[in-house]
């Protein structure tokens, strides 16, 4: 009951980690910002998610500064010379507590999955969430027709360099990473952004779990993009597991089904492409989750994922 009632609290509030200190990206080895080992505070104060840090990871290029959230796990002090594998998450104010509370419920009574370091990735600090995705995890400035006016979008090949050029390097300096297991996890507009990363630097991740991915956006944009990617390509060397949920594609008078976009259609479609590849070291599968929409089918998709990446080696 303790475990169930901690999720919940996890998934309902928001991570304070953004409230600790920090400091620029440093090369050499910086300080500890915010490691959280004493009891949770009371009296009204915020929640704080215990054992996690927080650092600023700023972008030289664009001067917006974002934050990483990190998890390590719990074998990582016992074992000061083992490198681990890297599970990267987008829009971490969600994802970040979820797929950390999962993996840990996972290995509740067995090894499941292998351990890992959690690196969530969080939006520009300072700026509405839905503007910060909207601009970082889309690859064209078309934009979807109900954003509002003025909205930005088209900025996910900056963003992708930002995390090629600083967060990877300020992460593997820090941390002890196994930097051929990068792993990619993203939901709904991160699934897109999964997707350009995929079709356009594949060797940044070695693994993608792309949740509910928004296909749609701009009149199936990210298609034409994988159809020009395989004209020069004979291999992809990637792990790709795809989630969607049931009721993710449209149908009229249903009212548990989507109003706008054909999610599950558009994944199938994706998925009989990359199959029709036959890329010899791509490893993929789609599952449509039944029984799930657009807004409830991440916590399950994030479990299969899981164990579809990071299964533990059977003892």
């Amino acid at each position: 009951m303790h475990k169930a009632l901690l999720l919940a609290a996890l998934i309902v509030s928001t991570c304070s980690c953004s409230k600790a200190q920090t400091e620029p990206v440093k090369l050499e080895p910086p300080k500890a910002v915010n490691s959280v080992s004493s009891p949770q505070r009371s009296n009204g104060a915020s929640y704080e998610l215990s054992g996690t840090e927080v650092w600023d990871v700023a972008d030289p290029k664009s001067d917006r500064k974002y934050q990483v959230f990190v998890s390590l796990p719990k074998s990582y002090s016992e074992n000061p010379n083992r490198r681990y594998s890297v599970l990267y998450v987008t829009d971490a104010d969600y994802g970040f507590p979820i797929v950390r509370q999962i993996s840990r419920r996972l290995n509740g009574d067995s090894k499941k999955l292998e351990d890992f370091i959690l690196i969530g990735l969080s939006y520009a600090v300072g700026e509405d969430s839905m503007n910060s995705r909207r601009r970082d995890y889309t690859p064209s400035p078309a934009g979807a027709h109900n954003a509002p006016s003025g909205a930005v979008h088209g900025g996910s090949g900056s963003y992708i360099s930002y995390l090629r050029d600083a967060v990877f390097p300020f992460v593997a300096h820090k941390y002890r990473t196994n930097e051929s297991r990068r792993m990619f996890l993203g939901h709904s507009y991160g699934g897109l952004l999964g997707l350009d990363v995929l079709f356009s630097a594949p060797e940044m991740f070695s693994g993608y779990i792309i949740g509910s991915p928004s296909i749609w956006y701009d009149k199936n944009m990210i298609e034409g993009v994988e159809r020009r990617f395989t004209k020069n390509r004979q291999d992809l060397e990637a792990s790709v597991y795809i989630y969607v949920g049931e009721y993710e594609d449209m149908r009229p008078g249903d009212p548990r089904y989507a109003k706008r976009y054909n999610m599950v259609s558009d994944a199938r479609r994706m998925e009989r492409a990359l199959r029709s590849r036959a890329y010899p070291s791509l490893r993929l599968r789609l599952d449509i989750l039944n029984d799930e929409d657009h807004l409830s089918v991440a916590p399950r998709g994030f479990t299969k994922g899981l164990q579809f990446l990071l299964a533990a080696d059977p003892q």
